[in-house]
């Protein structure tokens, strides 16, 4: 039984979705005292100028759209953030004076472009970006200031990250799908004057690297990251000049486990595990090879300052109950000495969430998180899948999630197979057939929660944003029984149009998911695209689309929307102003809102 709909205007789950949240904070690497954080604070993601010694905050940026990234420079002195058109995120990176002021494109000469990193070396003498067109990816390093023409210049036509420069900028690393050919990276590493590739790292066919980041120490040129090689990640410290590596094992290494920051003077590592979606930290003593297991706060940890001169540590920490707040932990314990930067945060109770398994088809486990309202099931249920599709879903906080819950109906979502942390083989399970395994985990899941007695049959809805809304629409095709209804949120209809429209930075991977272009892997394409099982759809469709999206971008949504309404299906589709997603509270709300109403309606209620 439902509770009442409630869109009052202090209804309990709004204020969940106005409570003020830190999406992310950095310090500037010569200049502690200066930070930068992402936050919600005044009702839409924008960068905050950040006084460390006082925790005061001060609004930088003022886009109608919102920013949800950026960075700050070695100095303290500019920030930097992608200055793009309601939230399509192409456009041009500009400088922004910490103190306000005028922003000025630091890129003037080159045709628009996307971009997904941007950082300066932390003596401040360089700026590093990757600026994606339709002709590839390019990575420059300039003079941080004045930038004139590039230090260094190089481009693939493969998914590219970086560059990731050395304390002092004379080595740029490069990380490219170019060697693997699926959605994992190989490192190069360039000289900066000369251009030269001095060094690669890889461990062959079945792994990949992720990258942390070069020694904060002048003249170390040591790089720490991970590799995938033996099906879970593993640190390692590189040096590139020399090729030597140091391979980081501890018997009590669980999952993946990743290098989070260096400490000050480069002879610690803050390593982080994730394992079955739950959060481990340790700190890796480098000289004596031994890792230290910290008894740090349950929840989702994610990168913040990391070691502070005082000893201390900085992180994000997060659950199902709670926002993303800044914590300053103690090194040696782990325990809580403080929070940092104190939003005010009011937020009504919430109900937690269990992580629970289950057995999809060919034995393959799955790990979902489910949450139930009071009383006794069976519940309305919704399905949710996470984006990505190489993400996770933790234990984080989910205001949508609650405003299920708040009115009566359960909650479950699944890492399907291409989820990370469960290993390389279940990551790429998915590689060159989506949409097919992860429908499978769908429908176990399902069969999971009407087993159990959580799902009431015949009442069960199915959600996601991005990669989980084109789990939503492509479900509703292939599987037209299991749900009474379907609310896909910026959604993938059809990979072929996708790909003709969408972002460079996109484009690269989907290339590296599907093993080629449409036209290279067509039958893959017609495959996986929700279009394909237009007629075999059932239940009544919600579409949530971003009209400036070029992630998933609106051509291929109303071609979807056209194809189900000469099919007589029934499709409603709400655009918004903005792009992959709103970074607007309000506009959140009204997303929340349109589902609820639909599954009301839906459920006959």
């Amino acid at each position: 039984m439902l509770n009442p709909l409630d869109l009052s205007a202090d209804a309990p789950w709004k204020k969940r979705f106005r409570a003020p949240a830190l999406a992310w904070s950095l310090r500037a690497s010569l200049k502690p005292r200066r930070g930068l954080v992402a936050s919600n604070k005044d009702g839409v993601y924008q960068l905050y100028a950040w006084d460390t010694s006082s925790d005061d905050l001060r609004q930088l940026t003022d886009e109608a759209a919102g920013v949800a990234h950026g960075a700050i420079s070695a100095d303290g002195e500019r920030v930097y953030y992608l200055r793009d058109k309601g939230g399509d995120e192409i456009g041009h990176y500009v400088s922004l004076p910490f103190s306000g002021g005028e922003a000025r494109d630091i890129s003037p000469d080159l045709p628009d472009y996307a971009s997904h990193s941007i950082n300066e070396s932390q003596a401040g003498n360089a700026l590093g970006f990757m600026a994606v067109d339709d002709d590839g990816f390019h990575a420059y390093v300039y003079a941080a200031d004045p930038m004139d023409q590039p230090r260094f210049a190089h481009s693939k036509k493969s998914l590219s990250f970086g560059p990731y420069l050395s304390q002092a900028a004379e080595i740029a690393v490069i990380a490219s799908t170019e060697k693997t050919g699926v959605a994992e990276y190989a490192l190069e590493a360039y000289d900066v004057e000369s251009g030269a590739l001095i060094a690669e790292l890889w461990d062959g066919a079945g792994s990949g690297t992720d990258i942390c980041g070069f020694s904060p120490v002048p003249g170390d040129l040591r790089l720490a990251g991970s590799s995938s090689a033996g099906g879970y990640h593993r640190p390692f410290i590189w040096h590139p000049s020399s090729g030597e590596r140091q391979d980081i094992a501890c018997e009590h290494f669980q999952g993946d486990v990743k290098v989070w920051h260096w400490s000050p003077e480069a002879w610690r590592l803050l390593l982080h595990q994730v394992h079955q979606a739950r959060h481990t930290l340790y700190v890796y003593d480098i000289a004596a090879g031994r890792a230290r297991k910290l008894d740090a706060p349950p929840g989702v940890l994610s990168p913040g300052s990391g070691f502070l001169a005082d000893g201390a540590l900085q992180l994000h920490l997060t659950d199902s109950t709670a926002p993303t707040r800044l914590l300053e932990l103690d090194t040696e314990s782990g325990a809580i000495r403080r929070q940092v930067i104190d939003l005010a945060v009011d937020v009504p109770a919430g109900i937690p969430w269990r992580s629970v398994s289950y057995l999809s088809s060919g034995g393959a486990q799955i790990q979902a998180w489910l949450a139930t309202p009071p009383g006794d099931g069976p519940f309305p249920t919704i399905v949710h899948t996470h984006g990505g599709p190489t993400a996770v879903q933790t234990n984080t906080w989910k205001p949508d999630a609650q405003a299920w819950l708040d009115h009566g109906f359960a909650f479950f979502s699944l890492n399907y197979r291409g989820s990370t942390t469960f290993g390389y083989d279940f990551q790429h399970a998915i590689d060159g057939n989506l949409g097919d395994l992860e429908v499978d985990d769908i429908a176990a899941g399902v069969d999971w929660l009407l087993a159990e007695g959580i799902a009431q049959p015949g009442a069960l809805l199915k959600t996601g944003g991005s990669y989980g809304g084109y789990l939503t629409l492509q479900a509703l095709g292939r599987k037209p029984e299991l749900f009474a209804g379907g609310m896909a949120i910026v959604a993938i209809a059809d990979w072929r149009l996708m790909y003709e429209d969408q972002a460079g930075t996109l484009r690269g991977y989907q290339r590296s998911m599907f093993g080629g272009t449409p036209d290279e892997k067509p039958e893959a394409h017609r495959k996986a695209s929700p279009i394909t099982y237009a007629a075999d759809i059932e239940a009544p469709i919600l579409v949530l689309q971003g009209e400036n999206d070029t992630r998933c971008p609106a051509r291929q949504m109303q071609v979807y929307e056209k194809r189900l309404k000469e099919l007589g299906k029934s499709i409603d589709i709400y655009w918004f102003d903005a792009g992959h997603g709103s970074l607007a509270v309000e506009e959140q709300i009204k997303h929340q809102e349109l589902m609820l109403g639909f599954a009301y309606r839906v459920l006959g209620l």
